[in-house]
């Protein structure tokens, strides 16, 4: 049986871009749970002092890791990632210096909206 991996990833929000940042944070799971690459584990999302937006979640393996690199869906969404922040390793963020780290929670009670396949997609 294979062992999740849980993972935590920081988007730096380009400018005037944070509020479509939290909206594809927002579905960013769920697509990945669609596409069995991630656990039902419930994912946290927090904020930095400086609006860097911290994501924990759980993929479902390590071979799912490699699956998402091939998966269509899964890269259309990581292209929306690219145009609206920049991943910022989690030692620049100046609370990872505390002994115990403290964020801002992000909420996400909207319903996530899953993207269409990338071949039915309007765009």
């Amino acid at each position: 049986m294979a062992i999740p991996r849980i993972v935590i990833v920081a988007y730096r929000p380009k400018p005037g871009k944070n509020d479509v940042l939290v909206a594809e944070v927002r579905d960013h799971v769920h697509l990945l749970r669609s596409e069995g690459l991630a656990t039902d584990r419930h994912a946290t999302v927090m904020r930095a002092k400086d609006g860097t937006v911290i994501e924990v979640f759980e993929w479902a393996s390590p071979a799912a890791i490699e699956e998402a690199h091939n998966n269509p869906r899964v890269q259309a969404m990581w292209a929306r990632f690219d145009k609206v922040c920049d991943y910022a390793p989690l030692n620049t963020l100046n609370e990872s210096a505390d002994l115990f780290a403290e964020f801002e929670p992000v909420d996400l009670h909207l319903a996530p909206i899953i993207q269409p396949a990338p071949d039915k997609r309007a765009e």
